[in-house]
């Protein structure tokens, strides 16, 4: 394996590539935990309906990670996946319920997430143009899904933050 920083495999691009991994991996932790907590609610079935496309993104970034020869740091996953659950450890002025801050919070985290992840889509398709291994259609079918996922997180929030807000 090169170690030569321009090539996909070795490198910044790896090092790249795996954070964003690490990144997914909270993320869907984080997604699959607030569609299970508002399951109850309004905001519910959206959740549970970005998770589907979440989960289906992760597939998408380690098929190209694998099509790229860049190997997975299952390390950086654990740590993230571990960091996800010990974030769940914060202070929200309750002891043993939700607050009701909780969705509001959870919807801005999952946002600030599918921005990052939008990011990474927009990197991979410049690298597309030069790689024949990185199929560019696909990308900017993901670059899309990414806009409609902040869009609808969007939405969520300014329901979690009226409930809030009164």
């Amino acid at each position: 394996m090169s170690s030569d920083n321009t090539t996909p495999e070795g490198g910044l691009v790896s090092i790249y590539l795996n954070d964003h991994l690490a990144g997914s991996t909270a993320g869907l932790e984080l997604f699959r935990r607030a569609a299970r907590a508002n399951a109850d609610t309004e905001i519910g079935a959206e959740l549970a309906r970005l998770t589907a496309e979440i989960e289906e993104d992760r597939a998408a970034l380690i098929a190209m990670m694998a099509a790229l020869g860049v190997p997975r740091r299952r390390y950086k996953t654990t740590l993230a996946w571990l960091g996800e659950k010990l974030g769940r450890l914060k202070l929200n002025g309750r002891i043993v319920s939700r607050s009701p801050l909780s969705p509001l919070i959870e919807v801005e985290a999952l946002r600030l997430g599918v921005e990052g992840k939008a990011l990474g889509w927009r990197v991979l398709r410049t690298m597309a143009d030069d790689d024949a291994r990185l199929d560019a259609g696909r990308l900017e079918g993901l670059i899309a899904r990414a806009r409609e996922q902040i869009d609808v997180l969007d939405s969520l929030h300014q329901r979690a933050a009226e409930r809030v807000t009164g």
